[in-house]
């Protein structure tokens, strides 16, 4: 990487076309540069590391080849867009990655006409390809549509739909696999083995329509394997692929993390990263509480030990979710399904059925593709399988495909599911140990991502009754419900307004259902109540504390409902909480107001 911050070639790019002027030579050259600028700024920033390094080449060839935005380049995932963004006219405003009002780390439509189509969760980009395609020939225009997709998102059922409706079609349309071998973690399953035992036979990269592949038996014409860092024989390929009609699969083979020593070796680690020292790739650690993932992890584990029916399921998600060290502890009941978090669900829900206890460990946005299965497959069943919704609330600058800001309202509404947020880490391990203790049906447990309050972890596992809320605080001039993460700045709050000699009541919920009606019927004495989540109010926590208040014939209640409205944008998850009134101060100035009104 070049030792200097110059990037005079980067500098004279405007957009794609200006690639076109550049020799072979210069072309790498490029690539030197736009390394250096990507792992600079991920170091400053933080953001996916891994992914971007190893596309570096690839993003280039197919901007040399392809004529964007006419062209139309669709990137599944699309954290790995890094080195489109930089040739796509955004060098000058790098700096800003993932910072609040600066540019995305994913590919947004609104943010730039090269971005063809926006995405943040892995599977979209063959369907959306597609589309676009269909639309091309529909409205009878000319030019390329071209889908970017990284092989484990062929553990996504949505990559396989896509692919399924291309064979159906004699649709002019490119896939471009990129085949690195790991998605967050090392890929696993039956379809990585078979692309590890595919790049190893064939390496030309011409026309393979002598060869039964998967792809080509489903009607794509394959070109592979390619070296995905040589850039001339990517755009040799590139040409000769759109010189072949119909549906075609590129199938490239690149290195994640290249060109960083450290994140070559430790690829997973530097997929996505918070700031690191350049010159050590050592992450700064500013506390040493425990995160919520690594706290529901060690509780799993301890349980785990006295109950040998638990197993433990995620997505592609074990370190993220901390399964990693239960994996290593317990291998023959954890399970790494990939990203394919629908299977993992009706999977889990079998093994309930098969009397044992499933923990299915998803990200909060992810566990959103899965509706259908834990509606029908478990909850109508009344299997009893138990969610661990993790990065609920916000999640700050993956933005807006990341918050885990619907989970509350999505989940709410599930006949027979028991929803619980816990205040802290030893809440969290407590609303574990209870969940595996529950028989009736599916129960899940959300919290949020980051380090928890410090507070240590009980040794002795209590079970936490059913519905039943806590009482922080008496008061007498208003009410305040808080849920999860919402509960230490409530707690603040009310000693903000004692201060001003207003004596609040304070509950933290614990469950969002079944709601406490004892706590409602208690709240509603002083006549005025807040409550406070960090979740979209439609459908809600605040919703579900009106609905109980009108089921109970309580009315006369002055009620203010402290959330989100709508999508967040990105950034740091502070800035954003402060933005949208999830603070101490915020709570408090809204008590004080309700306060004025006459009841």
């Amino acid at each position: 990487m070049p030792k200097n911050d110059d990037f005079n070639l980067l500098k004279n790019i405007s957009g794609p076309n200006d690639l076109k002027k550049f020799s072979i030579d210069k072309l790498y050259d490029l690539s030197d540069e736009i390394r250096s600028v990507i792992t600079k700024t991920v170091s400053k920033n933080g953001g996916h590391l891994a992914s971007n390094l190893g596309v570096v080449e690839l993003t280039i060839a197919l901007h040399y080849m392809y004529n964007s935005p006419t062209d139309k380049l669709v990137w599944d995932v699309s954290h790995q867009g890094y080195t489109h963004k930089l040739l796509t006219g955004r060098f000058c405003q790098f700096s800003t990655l993932r910072k609040r009002g600066g540019i995305s780390g994913y590919l947004r439509i609104d943010e730039c006409n090269h971005d063809a189509f926006g995405a943040g969760h892995a599977g979209t980009a063959v369907s959306a390809a597609l589309g676009l395609a269909e639309a091309r020939d529909l409205n009878k225009k000319k030019h390329a549509v071209v889908a970017i997709i990284g092989d484990g998102s062929l553990t996504n059922g949505l990559t396989y739909e896509g692919i399924n409706n291309i064979g159906n079609k004699d649709t002019d349309i490119t896939i471009v696999l990129n085949d690195n071998k790991w998605s967050i973690s090392k890929n696993i399953g039956g379809i990585a083995k078979y692309l590890e035992k595919l790049s190893s036979v064939y390496v030309s990269g011409e026309s393979r329509t002598d060869f039964e592949s998967i792809f080509h038996a489903l009607g794509f014409t394959y070109f592979g394997t390619i070296d995905g860092q040589d850039i001339e024989k990517l755009i040799n390929v590139f040409q000769l692929a759109e010189k072949t009609k119909g549906p075609k699969l590129i199938h490239v083979v690149t290195k994640k993390g290249n060109g960083y020593s450290f994140s070559e070796n430790k690829p997973d680690a530097f997929h996505f990263t918070s700031p690191f020292v350049l010159e050590s790739g050592k992450v700064s650690k500013d506390t040493k509480n425990l995160t919520y993932s690594k706290a529901f992890a060690k509780t799993l584990i301890k349980i785990a030990k006295r109950d040998s029916k638990i197993i433990a399921i995620t997505a592609a998600m074990p370190a993220g979710t901390g399964l990693d060290k239960f994996g290593e502890t317990y291998p023959n009941r954890f399970y790494d399904v990939g990203i394919a978090e629908e299977h993992a669900v009706t999977f889990a829900a079998g093994l309930a059925k098969g009397g044992l206890k499933p923990v299915v460990a998803i990200y909060s946005s992810f566990l959103q593709r899965s509706y259908d299965q834990i509606l029908h497959d478990i909850a109508l069943q009344k299997l009893p399988v138990i969610f661990a919704v993790d990065r609920a609330g916000i999640v700050g600058s993956d933005g807006p495909t990341h918050h885990g800001l619907f989970d509350l309202s999505y989940l709410r509404n599930i006949p027979g599911i028991v929803l619980m947020a816990p205040k802290d880490e030893n809440e969290l391990a407590q609303m574990i140990y209870t969940a595996t203790k529950y028989k009736k049906g599916p129960i899940a447990v959300r919290y949020p991502r980051g380090t928890g309050t410090g507070v240590k972890i009980s040794r002795k596992f209590v079970r936490i009754p059913v519905g039943k809320a806590e009482k922080l605080m008496e008061g007498d001039d208003i009410s305040i419900i808080s849920i999860g993460s919402m509960t230490y700045p409530s707690i603040k709050a009310c000693e903000k307004l004692k201060k001003k000699g207003i004596s609040a009541t304070l509950y933290n919920a614990r469950f969002v259902k079944p709601i406490d009606k004892s706590m409602i019927r208690d709240a509603a004495k002083t006549g005025r109540i807040i409550t406070v989540e960090e979740n979209v109010l439609e459908g809600g926590f605040g919703s579900a504390i009106l609905e109980e208040l009108n089921k109970l014939n309580i009315s006369n209640i002055k009620i203010k409902r402290i959330g989100i409205d709508g999508f967040v944008e990105h950034g740091e998850a502070g800035e954003l909480r402060q933005k949208h009134g999830l603070t101490a101060d915020n709570i408090a100035k809204s008590a004080i107001k309700l306060m004025k009104e006459k009841l």
